[in-house]
């Protein structure tokens, strides 16, 4: 399915009356270009954690020689600037979409690189609600005025770029190791060829975050699972390389509110396109950005909740 005739003119003409307050929950987030510390060394992965290939660096891919199964495929040409500011009227970033049969999906590195690439180019800001404390005069039953002290929600923007870094930081690791490396390998593949598919259509899907151990399920913001259960790879849930969910948006569109809408529609082709590769939103629209495959537990169970109250 190709959207980018379709939609171009429901975007533009819906871009003035559909400018949100922000983002859902966006930590699961979608702004502000990402400040990443990757580690230019060897790549360390915990003792305990499943081998894994090493997903490697653009800069480093650019450079090597390709393999027959990776033929086509160039990660440096995507970059996040590509991304972020191509409006839908421009063609979009220069990413080979795959052939009739994607080789790419015979080597879980190519996989992995595609994957990294499209949480590169993802902005990495959430809106937050914070409870503001403020001074009021009021008059009491008495007729004499006094101060009291109120409180109220406002909703600010929070950069969380520097929050994978440290994590990874924490288990040894460089970020495409840590972000990609440790989600289940199964899920990586349902998730190359969701997104693939997505490119196709021409929404330029981009990867808010991947895995998230108890150390980085603790510092994000807003509604969230435990500590130790989330399904992003929570302990409870098997940890590192058993991360059964990603956060996702379209990075199409020049502003904010262009790429809100965007996003939206992604979210809506997702849910109409997302059992063909295995993949749906658990939360709807309680968390939209949010995917797993939808035969995993997270899935069945959140989607007989949510799924009923959305009907």
């Amino acid at each position: 399915m190709r959207l980018r005739l379709g939609i171009h003119c429901f975007v533009w003409g819906s871009v003035a009356s559909l400018v949100y307050a922000g983002f859902a929950n966006f930590d699961r987030g979608v702004e502000s270009v990402p400040v990443h510390r990757v580690a230019g060394a060897a790549l360390v992965v915990p003792a305990a954690a499943p081998v894994l290939p090493v997903v490697a660096q653009p800069d480093a891919v650019a450079q090597q020689d390709t393999t027959p199964a990776e033929a086509g495929f160039k990660l440096a040409s995507v970059t996040p600037s590509d991304a972020n500011v191509r409006p839908p009227n421009v063609s979009l970033p220069d990413v080979s979409l795959p052939a009739a049969k994607d080789e790419c999906l015979l080597s879980q590195d190519c996989v992995d690189q595609y994957l990294w690439s499209l949480y590169e180019r993802a902005r990495k800001i959430d809106t937050v609600r914070v409870q503001e404390s403020y001074q009021v005069t009021v008059k009491n039953k008495k007729g004499k005025e006094q101060t009291v002290t109120k409180t109220r929600t406002k909703l600010v923007d929070e950069d969380f770029s520097w929050k994978d870094p440290d994590a990874a930081e924490k288990m040894g690791m460089s970020m495409p190791v840590y972000v990609i490396g440790g989600m289940e390998r199964s899920f990586r593949v349902k998730l190359y060829r969701l997104m693939r598919a997505a490119e196709d259509t021409g929404l330029a899907p981009g990867i808010t975050s991947g895995f998230r151990d108890d150390y980085r399920q603790s510092i994000a913001s807003g509604q969230k699972a435990a500590t130790d259960r989330s399904y992003h790879g929570g302990s409870l849930r098997g940890g590192y390389g058993h991360g059964l969910a990603a956060d996702v948006v379209s990075t199409l569109g020049e502003t904010r509110a262009e790429r809100r809408i965007t996003t939206d529609l992604f979210w809506k082709w997702i849910d109409e396109n997302g059992t063909e590769y295995g993949i749906g939103r658990p939360y709807l629209d309680r968390d939209p950005p949010h995917i797993g495959p939808i035969d995993g537990t997270e899935y069945i169970v959140k989607r007989a909740l949510f799924g009923k109250r959305a009907s």
